[in-house]
C-alpha cells in the first residue's frame, strides 16, 4: 500500500465517502488509488472556488464533511474566498492539497508556494504529511478536526513523494470530541434576566436556528415575552410552514440600529454581538445601543439545543406550538419585483426544498414573504465572499442525495464568480434549478456608494455597469449543457420554475429585473 491508498482507505474509515477534485500532477497517485479503492464518489469542479463551495453547501445539508482535492498552493489559494465563507458557516471540510515532492521543494519549481501559512489563514486545522507512513494517521486527525462540533476546515498537505512511496498503513476512525459542556451558571443567569426584564432578545446563531432549536425559542418566548431573532450570518435556517416566522438582524446598519434600539438585554444563542458588515463614516460599527448588556447561553462551540432545553425547564415554560402562518398567497404578476418574486417562489417551492441565496441587494425582504412556503432551508452567504451561492446549491444537491430540489436566488454578477457550477451540475444530472437576477450591475456597490458618503462619477459608475457588453445567460447555461430560458414576467419565472422542478436535471431561469 502507497501513502495514497492509505489516503482513500482511512478516508473511507471514516465516512468520508465524497470527493470534490480539481487535481493536478501533484495529485494523480491519490487520484489512481480512487480506481483501485471502491466507494469514493468524485465529483469533478472546474474551479477550485467551485471545489471548496460545493464542500461548504454539501456540508450544510449532509451534516458531515466531504473531502476536496486541490492542486498544490495555487490551487488552494484559488479555493481560499469559499473556504473563507465555509470556516464562517462552520462547515467541515478536509481539503487535501498536494504538494511538491519533498526533495524538489529547495529547487523552488514554480508552482512552489509557502501552501501552509495560506491554508492557515481559513482553516482551524494544517498538517504537512512528510512520509508515506504517516499519512493514514493524518488523515484520520484531520477528519476528526473537521467533525469537531460545529464543524472545521482541515487541510492535509500531501507532498507528492508521500503519495507514491510505499509504506502506507491506513487507519481506523478517530472518535470527534463531544461538544463543551454548557455553564449552569449561564442558564441561571439567562433564566434570571428574562423573569426580571421585558426589553430583553434571544439573538439564535448555528444550531441556535435547527427545528428544535426553534420550538425551543418559542416555548420561552411565549413564556418570558422576550423577542426572538436570528443573526444575520446563518449557514442554514430551516424556513416555511411549522417553523417560526424567524427575522434576521438586518443587513442595513442603520435599520439594524433601530430593530435592535429597544434591547437593553441580549442572550446570546451561538451567536455574538451584531456588528456592521462594513466601516461607515461617522457611524458605530456596533449595531446595538450603548447600554445593552450581553449574555452568553451558549457559544458557537456548544451544544445550543441543550443550553435552550435547559433554560426552558430553568423557566418551567410550557409546550407552545409554532403558529400556522396559513397558507402562501398567490404568485406575482407582471415585472418581476422582490416582493413578487419572494411571493412567487413560495407559492410555487417544493415541500422540502434548499434554497441557496446569493440575491444580494435585490433579496433584502424575501424572509417576509416567504413565511408561508412549504418547509425547506435556506442557505446564506456568510463569509460576505461573494460567488458561494452556485456552488453551495451544487454541492447541497450533493449532499441531499439528489432527493431535495434546491433553488439558486443568484445575483448575475456574484453568478460570474463561479458559473463553472453549472457544467458540474450538468455533469452530475443534479436537480438544481438557478434564477438569475440580472439587472446587468453591481447594485449592490451603488448603493454602497451613497453608504461611505462617496460621491461617482461616469467612470466609477462605469466599473459597476454589466451591459457592455451584456451577458446572455441563456446561451452561457446552454453552453456549460444546462437548459435554460429567459423571462421577463413573473407568470413567466413562476411557469419556467414549475417546469423545472418536474425535470430531473438542472435548469437555469435568466430573470430579467
Amino acid at each position: 500500500m502507497n501513502g495514497a491508498e492509505s489516503l482513500v482507505t482511512t478516508l473511507l474509515n471514516n465516512d468520508i465517502d465524497t470527493c470534490f477534485a480539481n487535481p493536478g500532477t501533484s495529485e494523480m497517485h491519490f487520484v489512481a488509488a480512487l480506481d483501485r479503492i471502491p466507494g469514493m464518489h468524485c465529483v469533478l469542479g472546474l474551479h477550485e472556488n467551485v471545489v471548496t463551495g460545493m464542500a461548504d453547501g454539501y456540508y450544510r445539508i449532509a451534516e458531515r464533511p466531504a473531502c476536496t482535492l486541490l492542486h498544490c498552493g495555487p490551487g488552494l489559494a484559488n479555493g481560499m474566498a469559499n473556504l473563507h465563507n465555509a470556516r464562517r458557516a462552520r462547515s467541515g471540510i478536509v481539503n487535501i492539497v498536494g504538494e511538491q515532492a519533498t526533495y524538489h521543494r529547495p529547487f523552488d519549481a514554480p508552482l512552489t508556494a509557502d501552501t501552509d501559512a495560506m491554508a492557515r489563514t481559513v482553516s482551524s486545522w494544517v498538517r504537512c504529511t512528510t512520509a508515506a507512513a504517516e499519512v493514514g494517521l493524518d488523515a484520520a486527525a484531520a477528519v476528526q478536526a473537521a467533525r469537531t462540533f460545529p464543524g472545521n476546515v482541515a487541510t492535509l498537505i500531501l507532498p507528492s513523494d508521500s503519495s507514491w512511496d510505499e509504506g502506507g498503513v491506513a487507519a481506523g476512525k478517530l472518535l470527534s470530541p463531544t461538544p463543551s459542556s454548557i455553564d449552569p451558571f449561564s442558564v441561571e443567569t439567562a433564566a434570571r434576566i428574562l423573569r426580571e426584564h421585558k426589553d430583553v432578545l434571544l439573538l439564535l446563531a448555528g444550531k441556535g436556528v435547527s427545528v428544535p432549536s426553534q420550538e425551543l425559542a418559542w416555548r420561552i418566548s411565549k413564556a418570558t415575552g422576550a423577542a426572538l431573532l436570528a443573526d444575520y450570518v446563518n449557514g442554514r435556517i430551516p424556513r416555511g410552514r411549522g417553523r417560526l416566522q424567524l427575522e434576521r438582524v438586518p443587513y442595513n446598519s442603520d435599520v439594524a440600529r433601530d430593530v435592535l434600539s429597544r434591547f437593553r438585554h441580549v442572550i446570546l444563542v451561538n451567536s455574538k454581538p451584531p456588528v456592521g458588515f462594513f466601516a461607515y463614516p461617522g457611524a458605530p460599527s456596533v449595531h446595538h445601543r450603548s447600554d445593552a448588556q450581553f449574555h452568553v447561553l451558549s457559544r458557537f462551540d456548544q451544544d445550543a439545543e441543550s443550553a435552550l432545553q435547559s433554560l426552558a425547564e430553568a423557566l418551567g415554560a410550557p409546550r407552545a406550538p409554532i403558529p400556522d402562518v396559513g397558507q402562501t398567497s398567490a404568485i406575482g404578476r407582471g415585472a418581476p419585483t422582490s416582493e413578487g418574486l419572494a411571493q412567487t417562489l413560495a407559492a410555487v417551492l417544493p415541500a422540502n426544498s434548499i434554497v441557496s441565496d446569493e440575491s444580494l441587494s435585490f433579496g433584502r425582504s424575501f424572509y417576509k414573504f416567504t413565511h408561508a412556503a412549504p418547509e425547506h432551508d435556506w442557505l446564506h452567504l456568510t463569509g460576505g465572499a461573494i460567488g458561494d451561492g452556485l456552488p453551495v446549491a451544487t454541492g447541497a444537491a450533493v449532499g441531499s442525495k439528489r432527493t431535495r430540489r434546491v433553488i439558486s436566488l443568484q445575483a448575475d454578477g456574484s453568478a460570474m464568480y463561479s458559473l463553472q457550477s453549472l457544467w458540474t451540475q450538468a455533469r452530475e444530472r443534479l436537480p438544481n434549478t438557478t434564477v438569475i437576477l440580472n439587472n446587468r450591475k453591481y447594485n449592490i456597490l451603488i448603493d454602497e456608494y451613497a453608504n461611505v458618503g462617496a460621491s461617482p462619477g461616469p467612470t466609477g459608475m462605469s466599473m459597476l455597469d454589466l451591459s457592455n457588453p451584456n451577458m446572455n445567460w441563456v446561451q452561457i447555461a446552454n453552453g456549460l449543457g444546462v437548459e435554460a430560458a429567459q423571462a421577463t414576467t413573473l407568470e413567466q419565472c413562476a411557469d419556467l420554475m414549475s417546469q423545472s422542478f418536474r425535470q430531473d436535471g438542472p435548469f437555469l431561469i435568466d430573470l430579467m429585473i
